[in-house]
C-alpha cells in the first residue's frame, strides 16, 4: 500500500500512459488494457487505493476530468459533419435511447432482481456509450465514415443525457415515494437543465467572440478554454447535480459550429489532455473497486443481465428506432452491437449507488457490481470485435495503409502512380485545377481544394490514409502542412520534401524545428526530383529475395539513385529519410528513382549543364 499521496499520483500517471503505450504497441483496445492494469494495481495487489487515499478530492477530480473529456468530444460535433445522417442520428439519440431505457429497466428488474426504483435509475445510466470508449475504438478500427460518424454523435450526445435521465428518474422516484417531496423539486431540476444548456451556449459564444476579435492572445487561448470549461461545469453542477455535463456539451458544440480559425489547435490541445485524463481516470476507477465487488460480478443474475443487454436490448433499440431510415442492414448490425460503456457510466453509477443505498432501496448494494460488469464486458467484447465485425460487414476501410499526397506535379504524380500499381490507397490534393491535370490524366484519385481549409475534414475521408507527404514546390507551405497535420497523423508518419537550398527563402534554419520528416536524401529537393523525372529517370520496383538481398541491391545501384520507400509484406510503408535507417528484408519491395541506362555520365553532365543554365538565368 502506497502511503505517499504524491507517489500514488505518479504511479497512476505511469500506469495510465503505460497502458496506452502497451495498447498502441500490441494493437489492443486501450480501455481494456487500462481496466486490467487498474484491477491488478487496486483490488488484486492492493498497490493503490485512490478513492480512500484521495479522500474528498477523489469525486471532484473525476467529475471535472469527465467534463473536460466530454467537452473535447463535443468540439468535434460540427453540424456539417452530420449532413445526410440527421434522421438516423436523431432517431438513435431519442427513440433509441428511450427504448434502451425501458428495455434495460425491465431487464434489471426481472433478470437482475432489482427493485423498480433502482432498475429505472440504472436503466437510464446504461443508455450512455461515451467518447471515452467510442473514440479510441473508432481510431483503432478504421470504420467507414458513415457508421463511424453515427457512433461518435450518439456517444457524445447521449453521454450527458444518460446522466440527466438518471437524475430525472431518481427525482421522479423520490417525488412519488418520498414523504417530503413536492412538484417544485421536479420543476427545479427541469429548469436547471434548461439553464445548463443556456449557460453552455453563452460560454461558447463569449469565448468564440473573444477569440475572433483578438481579445485573447494565442498563448492564452487553450488555458482560457480549459478554465472556462471547468467554470461552466462547476456553475451548472452546483445548481443541480449532473447538469454540468450538459453545459459543457452545449459549450463544445457551440464552439465547434462557430467556424473559429484556431479551433483545430484548440481541439488538438484538448485531445492531448483528454487522453491523459482518460488514462488516469480508468486506472483510478478500476483500482478503487473492492474484491467483494469483483466477486459479485460473477453472480448468475448479473451475468445474465449483461448478456441480455449485449445481445437483446442494444440491437433491438437500434433496429426499432431506425425503422424507415436509409441505414443499411449491415450498418444496423454494427451499430446495434457496438455500445461500450465507459467513465460516465461508472462515475454516475457510483454516485447513485450510495444515494440509493442510503434511501434503503432494494438492490442498490449491487449497482456498482452490475455497472462494472457491464463496462468491463462491453469494452472487452466490443473492443476486440469491432475490427473483425466491420470487415465481415464490409464497413471498414480495406487495403493497405494509404498515402495522402499534397501537391500535384510531375514527381508526385509519378510516385502516386507507382503506389497505385502496388495497390496502396493514394489521394493527391491540390488547390490548383490546372496542376491537378497531371493527376487526372494519370487516373490518380484527387481532391481539388486547399488541404488547410476548414472544409477539408468534411470533404475528405481521412480514414484510409496513414501517411501524409507534403510534396509541393513551396518549402514554407510544405512546412505549414506538415506542422498542421502532425497531431492527426503522428510525427513519424508526416513527411515533406527537402528544403531547396537555392530558393532564396533562407529556410535552412527551419529544418530541425518544423514538423514532418525530410524525405529521401536531403540533397534531393523538389527541383532535383522533378528534373530527374523530366529527363527520363524511371521508378523501379524490386522484390528482395534470399539470392538478392538489400546489400546486393545497394551494390548494384547507380550513385544517383534515389531510394524512395519500402513496401513491407504486411502493407506497411517505410519511407527512406535522413533521420531513420530502413533495412528491407526478404519479401519486401524496394522502390527507387534511377537512371534509365548505365550511361549515367552523359545524363549527369546534362543535369549539371541545365542546372547551371537555370542558375545563370
Amino acid at each position: 500500500m502506497i502511503d505517499s499521496f504524491l507517489l500514488e499520483f505518479m504511479i497512476i500517471g505511469l500506469l495510465g500512459v503505460g497502458s496506452q503505450w502497451i495498447a498502441w504497441r500490441f494493437r489492443l483496445p486501450a480501455i481494456v488494457v487500462m481496466s486490467i492494469i487498474g484491477l491488478l494495481a487496486g483490488p488484486m495487489f492492493n498497490l493503490i487505493r485512490p478513492e480512500q487515499d484521495f479522500g474528498d478530492l477523489y469525486s471532484p477530480f473525476i467529475s471535472v476530468a469527465v467534463a473536460i473529456i466530454l467537452f473535447e468530444g463535443s468540439l468535434n460535433l460540427n453540424f456539417k459533419e452530420v449532413s445526410g445522417l440527421g434522421k438516423p442520428v436523431f432517431r438513435i439519440v431519442t427513440w433509441g435511447a428511450f427504448i434502451s431505457w425501458m428495455l434495460g429497466s425491465l431487464t434489471a428488474h426481472y433478470i437482475a432482481g432489482l427493485s423498480w426504483e433502482v432498475s429505472f435509475v440504472i436503466g437510464a445510466i446504461f443508455i450512455v456509450t461515451g467518447p471515452t470508449v467510442i473514440l479510441p475504438l473508432l481510431r483503432q478500427s478504421k470504420l467507414k465514415p458513415r457508421p463511424a460518424k453515427i457512433l461518435k454523435w450518439e456517444g457524445i450526445i447521449v453521454d450527458p443525457f444518460g446522466a440527466l435521465l438518471a437524475v430525472f428518474a431518481f427525482e421522479i422516484i423520490v417525488f412519488f415515494t418520498g414523504e417530503e417531496s413536492t412538484i417544485y423539486s421536479l420543476l427545479y431540476f427541469i429548469l436547471a437543465s434548461i439553464f445548463a444548456v443556456a449557460l453552455g451556449f453563452v460560454f461558447g459564444k463569449l469565448i468564440g467572440k473573444y477569440f475572433e476579435e483578438g481579445r485573447i492572445p494565442e498563448y492564452l487561448k487553450s488555458s482560457t478554454v480549459l478554465i472556462a470549461v471547468i467554470a461552466c461545469f462547476t456553475i451548472a453542477d452546483e445548481i443541480a447535480h449532473e447538469t454540468g455535463l450538459l453545459a459543457v456539451t452545449a459549450m463544445g458544440m457551440t464552439l465547434a459550429n462557430m467556424g473559429i480559425a484556431s479551433i483545430r489547435q484548440m481541439r488538438h490541445f484538448k485531445e492531448d489532455i483528454s487522453i491523459l485524463l482518460v488514462s488516469a481516470i480508468f486506472i483510478m476507477l478500476t483500482a478503487s473497486l473492492t474484491r467483494e465487488t469483483l466477486v459479485q460480478v460473477f453472480q448468475p443474475e448479473i451475468i445474465a443481465y449483461v448478456l441480455l443487454m449485449l445481445f437483446l436490448v442494444r440491437p433491438l433499440s437500434i433496429f426499432l428506432s431506425t425503422i424507415r431510415t436509409d441505414l443499411k442492414i449491415q450498418e444496423k448490425i454494427l451499430i446495434g452491437w457496438i455500445a461500450p460503456r465507459g467513465i460516465v457510466a461508472l462515475t454516475v453509477a457510483s454516485y447513485f449507488a450510495s444515494v440509493l443505498t442510503e434511501g434503503g432501496y432494494e438492490g442498490a448494494e449491487i449497482v456498482t457490481s452490475i455497472t462494472f460488469a457491464l463496462v468491463f464486458f462491453t469494452v472487452c467484447a466490443h473492443g476486440f470485435s469491432i475490427g473483425w465485425l466491420a470487415k465481415k460487414l464490409n464497413l471498414s476501410s480495406k487495403g493497405k495503409p494509404g498515402v495522402l499526397m499534397v501537391g500535384s506535379n510531375q514527381f508526385s504524380v509519378s510516385l502516386a502512380n507507382v503506389m497505385k500499381k502496388l495497390d496502396i490507397p493514394i489521394l493527391i490534393t491540390d488547390s490548383s485545377w490546372e496542376r491537378l491535370h497531371k493527376a487526372r490524366q494519370a487516373g490518380i484519385p484527387f481532391h481539388y481544394g486547399d488541404i488547410l481549409s476548414e472544409q477539408t475534414e468534411y470533404m475528405i475521408d481521412m480514414t484510409p490514409y496513414d501517411y501524409l507527404v507534403a510534396a509541393t514546390e513551396y518549402d514554407a507551405y510544405n512546412a505549414l502542412v506538415s506542422s498542421t497535420f502532425v497531431p492527426e497523423f503522428g510525427r513519424k508518419d508526416v513527411y515533406r520534401l527537402s528544403i531547396q537550398r537555392n530558393s532564396g527563402d533562407n529556410l535552412e534554419d527551419m529544418d530541425h524545428t518544423i514538423g514532418g520528416r525530410v524525405l529521401f536524401d536531403e540533397k534531393f529537393a523538389f527541383d532535383d526530383l522533378t528534373h530527374k523525372v523530366e529527363i527520363g529517370y524511371v521508378f523501379r520496383k524490386t522484390t528482395l529475395t534470399e539470392q538478392y538481398s538489400f546489400d546486393n541491391y545497394m551494390t548494384n545501384c547507380e550513385s544517383s539513385t534515389v531510394l524512395l520507400f519500402t513496401l513491407k509484406q504486411n502493407g506497411v510503408i517505410q519511407f527512406f529519410t535522413e533521420d531513420a535507417t530502413v533495412r528491407p528484408v526478404v519479401g519486401d519491395i524496394v522502390v527507387c528513382l534511377t537512371p534509365p541506362s548505365k550511361e549515367f555520365g552523359k545524363i549527369k553532365d546534362k543535369i549539371e549543364e541545365q542546372r547551371k543554365q537555370k542558375n545563370n538565368k
